[in-house]
């Protein structure tokens, strides 16, 4: 039991949160394109991703897992965000140290995404059974390079008023 709920409802509240950290990542990363200001959908993406971190470090784990280390760099990339969006007010260095920290810790919940799609999705399993077939690579390789694109775009274009 985790929060007075079993594992297996934990964890769908878990995969929801993240979902939704991921929706409203997408919707902030094209504001900051499209060079508007940050707004309530940014707002959510930082809540939904902070919230996706926290249940996930309470997930009944005895060792260090790939998961937990994920979960600890995005808990650093969150922190340094908060800090450039809420003290550093995005002025000066604080815009690109956000835009950086936020579209990072936004690519892990992705990244983590595509990870969790190849073991449950029996579709994409059949590619990658152990998550070290060249299927698995190609995808996440392609999400990288997507992000390091987003990352150069939204420094180039994002410049809150």
């Amino acid at each position: 039991m985790v929060l007075g709920m079993s594992i297996a409802t934990f964890t769908v509240v878990h995969v929801v949160i993240s979902l939704i950290a991921i929706a409203a990542g997408a919707v902030a990363c094209a504001r900051m394109l499209a060079g508007r200001t940050l707004d309530a959908w940014n707002s959510m993406f930082l809540l939904f991703t902070v919230l996706t971190t926290l249940t996930g470090f309470l997930f009944p784990i005895t060792a260090f897992t790939p998961a937990i280390g994920v979960g600890i760099v995005s808990s650093v990339a969150l922190a340094i965000a908060l800090l450039a969006l809420y003290a550093g007010r995005l002025a000066g260095p604080w815009r690109w140290v956000y835009v950086a920290s936020a579209l990072f810790a936004f690519y892990l919940n992705v990244f983590v995404l595509v990870v969790q799609s190849f073991q449950k999705i029996a579709f994409l399993n059949k590619f990658a059974p152990t998550g070290s077939e060249p299927p698995f690579a190609v995808v996440q390789g392609i999400v990288l390079l997507g992000f390091i694109l987003l990352g150069f775009l939204a420094l180039r274009r994002f410049r809150p008023a």
